[in-house]
């Protein structure tokens, strides 16, 4: 039985078997602020689909972005931390590319971050 599940926190799920350990693995943040479909409704236009080991993400108007999404995070030095909701996480910056894409479709400078 599948369910739905929602890689990057606050965006729209996917329906796939077996993914419960991608829930909420990423998320968007515009500063120490988290982006979600509540404080940025065009969030709600993004497609998300797993395949292939990849988040795949597509929006209007713009390119398919593929992230991988098994890749072991081992560099110490590419660790940030971060408050959000009043909870200290530890980060992966997924780079500027991601940044560039997701700044684009939402309007507004953005960063996607993968939680370890």
């Amino acid at each position: 039985m599948s369910q739905t599940i929602s890689p990057i926190q606050g965006a729209p799920g996917v329906k796939i078997e077996d993914a419960l350990s991608y829930q909420h693995q990423w998320l968007l943040l515009s500063g120490q602020s988290l982006i979600d479909q509540n404080n940025c409704p065009a969030l709600a236009q993004l497609e998300v689909a797993v395949r292939w080991g990849q988040l795949q993400l597509r929006a209007p108007g713009m390119m398919r972005l593929d992230i991988v999404l098994d890749v072991i995070e081992d560099d110490e030095s590419v660790i940030e931390q971060h408050v959000v909701a009043g909870q200290a996480l530890r980060l992966i910056d997924e780079g500027e590319l991601a940044g560039a894409w997701f700044s684009n479709f939402l309007q507004q400078p953005v960063r996607l971050y993968k939680r370890l």
